[in-house]
């Protein structure tokens, strides 16, 4: 694109505050490297780049690069065989750990570009282990980055606490009188005394250094040579293992260039991301649609660079028209208006967001040429029209369908006549050419022309003439005036002069005034009407609004009810299962109480009671008297299905006996019903009865089937008395209950006898396709007197 232009517009102002955004050099470099593409496919992926940034930051802010440094100038000096400095390393281990924590918080996002810049992050598990193994958090190198070094840097010590400790002894003793004063230290990397010049002959050693007087001569006792020999020849041993490991992990380095390399970028790239998401912020922009269509929609722009209070403007060009030419006092907003056309634009296909509201619509331009600002050089002898004519002409050869030209003051600088004509003249061939054109003037003729020439239209900033302060806003199909008579009138000027200057203007200027005065009124008007019109659609939208977040308000409530009971069922009946596998436990390990079995059976009912549905029966039935039933009446038990006479009332009436054929099954109360009523004569419990009665049920799915039975089958059965043909059909009928209701075990009563009726239930039960294992009872489970059949 055209760099002047790119200039003028202040296009690098935008790119200072963006790189102002970002964390560390590489990603510096990419924000001032940025520059506006006329390729679709990079702008739409800049943009896209913009968006999931700023999704990320939105949900998550602390993600960054924090931590992150500029080292690829170390992994070249590695690359090309350098030794690195342990800052150096210190640097490339923060950075790896940089990307690792970015690596973890982009690990699950979805957003595919994000998802793609994760991969490129690599953890170099290898590199990390070793600096964190060789170096501490202030840089220094550990005695674990080798098995030499440590024990290196002992010896170091113990030679440099041997040579102290001789000096210190002769310093406090034997030297003591030699001496200038009683202390020790180096010179020239020795450890030395300062002794008088006069007791040189007293100090047996080497001389390294003297003062300025040459009072004090700093002498290394002869004595401690040896020891400072050995201290020097440890320091050299350390350094040459510290300069070995450095040479280790230079290699190390050079060794993973290409992945630090890829990581560096990736880390940049999305510090990039970053800066491009946290200027949109700052600047409340938004994405503006990419169009294929020749046409710019603009609404509430503001441009970047404007500070305080910012009148918005709505910008329309293309759509109908493809010139448009800008009218109104200086100081208007008439050149803002330029600016903000094509920094946005710019922006935009910088793969920006642009500071205006959604549903702006932008086209991806070929160019954007301005000709904004004095153009006037003293140096090369440029008048103000003659800098100008410079750079329209290099617009000119340029314009073009897919270019984006803003001239401002078009025309000015030279005779008004001749100028006007000259701008005329440039707009029609701009238009011929397929350009989008906006232009600003002061020129009647330019008024008239964008009213009658089809593709211009008029636009108008605004002039508050009571403040003699411009609005800023911009009207579009509109004309502006310069005010200059009214803005005289205003500030004073007489008024017989300010009637004088209209008297001069020729009856055609009169004539177009009073029609562009006309056609203002009668725009605002109809501007008016379409704000009261398009204010009646926002309320009716937001109503409309309303009502849909309402509904699904109350659908999601609903929804949210509804799970929740399901929620709470599916404890309640967890809660249940339980209690009875519970109950069934104690039960098969002989030690239910009756007073255990009251409480474990009204623990169940209370469960039962608190499912959805369990308090839904008739209200008849709810008010209904219970009754009160007697040794010797026939009932019969719901849920159970068992129908036999009444043989014992037990817990204070609250549970029956049932016997029907030798057998007896103990049921509550509230569980009975009159044999008769509905059932049958002649069905009983598990003895004979007609073919297909199986007692009501609380449900018809199976889980309401086994809920039901589960709370009244009883773990045995006992057939004791029963004729054979009896115990075996009843022993059917419980067999089934028992698999349905999802007991593990049951306990078959038979007795010991004459071994028939035991042999004859053995022999049914292991042939019953749903019994598993048949076996006789153990101690404590009654013994052969029982049989225990397992189900399933």
């Amino acid at each position: 694109m055209d760099g002047r232009s790119i200039t003028l517009l202040e296009f690098p102002l935008v790119l200072e505050r963006l790189a102002a955004h970002t964390s560390f050099p590489p990603s510096r470099r990419l924000a001032d490297a940025l520059q506006p593409s006329a390729d679709p496919v990079i702008v739409a992926r800049g943009l896209d780049e913009t968006d999931q940034a700023r999704a990320l930051l939105s949900e998550r802010p602390g993600v960054g690069v924090g931590g992150a440094h500029d080292i690829r100038p170390w992994i070249d000096r590695a690359t090309r065989g350098g030794r690195l400095d342990p800052a150096h390393f210190l640097e490339v281990g923060e950075t790896i750990e940089a990307a690792v924590r970015l690596r973890t918080a982009l690990a699950e996002d979805r957003r595919p570009l994000l998802h793609e810049l994760a991969r490129d992050l690599h953890a170099l598990p290898a590199v990390r282990s070793t600096l964190a193994r060789s170096f501490d958090p202030s840089g220094e190198l550990l005695d674990t980055a080798s098995p030499r070094l440590g024990p290196l840097r002992g010896a170091v010590r113990i030679a440099f606490d041997r040579l102290r400790r001789r000096l210190d002894t002769l310093v406090g003793s034997e030297l003591g009188s030699a001496l200038q004063e009683p202390l020790v230290t180096l010179r020239n990397g020795r450890y030395v005394v300062p002794v008088r010049a006069d007791a040189k002959a007293r100090v047996k050693g080497i001389v390294h250094d003297a003062s300025g007087s040459g009072q004090t001569l700093f002498i290394e006792p002869l004595v401690v040579v040896e020891l400072g020999n050995a201290w020097r020849e440890a320091q050299a041993a350390e350094e040459e293992e510290i300069a070995r490991i450095l040479d280790e992990l230079s290699a190390l380095v050079a060794a993973h260039a290409g992945p630090l390399h890829a990581t560096l970028d990736a880390l940049a790239r999305f510090d990039f991301w970053s800066a491009k998401a946290q200027l949109a912020a700052d600047m409340d922009a938004t994405r503006a649609e990419a169009t294929d269509r020749r046409e710019i929609h603009l609404l509430a722009a503001r441009h970047p660079g404007l500070t305080g209070r910012v009148v918005p403007i709505d910008v329309h060009l293309g759509d109908g028209f493809t010139a448009l030419v800008v009218t109104g006092p200086n100081t208007g907003g008439k050149t803002v208006t330029l600016r903000t056309l094509g920094l946005l634009s710019l922006m935009h296909q910088a793969g920006l967001h642009v500071p205006a509201e959604a549903g702006s619509r932008l086209p991806i331009l070929r160019d954007i040429l301005a000709d904004i600002g004095d153009e006037q050089s003293i140096a090369q002898s440029l008048s103000t029209f003659s800098g100008h004519l410079r750079s329209i002409i290099r617009i000119v050869r340029s314009a073009g369908a897919g270019t984006l030209v803003l001239l401002d003051e078009l025309g000015a600088g030279t005779d008004p006549t001749e100028g006007s004509a000259l701008a005329q003249a440039l707009l029609d061939h701009f238009i011929r050419a397929g350009a989008l054109v906006a232009a600003t003037t002061h020129y009647a003729e330019l008024k008239a022309y964008a009213h009658t020439t089809p593709g211009a239209t008029n636009a108008a900033v605004e002039f508050d003439l009571e403040t003699l302060s411009p609005t800023y806003r911009l009207t579009i199909g509109l004309p502006g005036g310069s005010q200059a008579f009214a803005i005289a009138e205003r500030l004073g000027l007489p008024g017989e002069i300010v009637a004088d200057a209209r008297s001069r203007l020729s009856e055609a200027q009169r004539t177009f005034e009073a029609t562009l005065a006309q056609i203002r009124e009668t725009e605002g008007e109809t501007t008016d009407a379409l704000a009261r019109a398009r204010s009646t659609e926002a309320r009716a939208a937001a109503a409309l609004r309303a009502a849909d977040d309402e509904r699904r308000r109350a659908r999601r409530e609903r929804d949210d009810a509804l799970a929740a009971a399901r929620a709470d069922a599916q404890r309640l009946l967890a809660d249940v299962r339980g209690e009875v596998a519970a109950l069934r436990a104690t039960l098969a390990r002989g030690h239910l109480s009756e007073a255990a079995l009251d409480e474990a059976l009204g623990r169940v009912e209370a469960g039962v009671g608190r499912l959805p549905g369990s308090n839904e029966a008739p209200v008849q039935a709810a008010h209904a008297e219970p009754r009160t039933w007697a040794v010797g009446e026939r009932a019969r038990s719901r849920n159970g299905g068992w129908e036999g006479r009444i043989s014992a009332l037990e817990r204070g009436g609250r549970t029956a006996t049932l016997e029907s054929g030798g057998m007896r099954v103990r049921v509550p109360v509230d569980d009975l019903v009159d044999a008769l009523a509905g059932a049958g004569a002649g069905a009983t419990g598990y003895g004979p009865r007609p073919v297909g009665h199986r007692g009501a049920s609380s449900g018809s799915t199976p889980g309401a089937i086994r809920l039901a039975r589960a709370w009244t089958v009883p773990a045995s059965l006992d057939l004791r008395g029963a004729r054979v043909e009896e115990a075996l059909e009843a022993l059917e009928r419980y067999l089934e209950d028992a698999s349905l209701a999802g007991l593990a075990a049951v306990t078959i009563i038979h007795g010991l006898g004459t071994g028939a009726l035991r042999d004859a239930v053995r022999t049914a039960a292991a042939a019953h396709p749903l019994t598993g294992q048949v076996r006789p009872g153990g101690r404590g489970e009654g013994g052969d007197g029982a049989t225990i059949v397992s189900l399933g």
